[in-house]
């Protein structure tokens, strides 16, 4: 899989791969655990998980209430991935600040996730550079700080 740039097509083949080698009990690499602990927290996706050959081309329509669980699962790697290294700076506290809030993890990255979707979203529309002070405004506001 590229490393900062995957297509959709391998984005989803490393979710269904790092799914299919859990159940066949074979060692995963760290993102794969990683991912791996996403994909449990989420046992409404494992349907799909399960079906490769079914959801490898699935299109996912939001403005018709249909959420897209490989971007979902992709959105919390990338928040695991960031308060693992601090970055950028004060997410870390944040997401702990948020666990402790929520009592559960989950909740805290969905909080988290909410703010990065914003940015990307504002990124995006915009054909800017995302914006890394209004990221974390969201997620000092998220986590309760002034």
């Amino acid at each position: 899989m590229a490393l900062f740039n995957p297509s959709r097509d391998q984005v989803r083949q490393f979710f269904f791969d790092s799914w299919a080698k859990f159940k066949a009990k074979q060692a995963l690499s760290d993102l794969e655990a990683l991912a791996l602990e996403v994909m449990q927290m989420h046992p409404e996706y494992h349907a799909v998980l399960d079906a490769p050959e079914r959801y490898r081309v699935q299109e996912y329509f939001p403005e018709m209430g249909e959420t897209n669980p490989f971007l979902h699962m992709s959105l919390h790697l990338s928040i695991l991935e960031q308060v693992a290294i601090d970055q950028p700076p004060g997410i870390a506290a944040a997401y702990a600040a948020l666990r402790l809030k929520h009592g559960d993890a989950m909740a805290a990255q969905h909080d988290l996730m909410d703010c990065l979707a914003e940015t990307v979203w504002r990124a995006q529309r915009d054909r800017q550079p995302p914006d890394a002070e209004a990221y974390l405004n969201c997620i000092r506001h998220k986590a309760g700080e002034p």
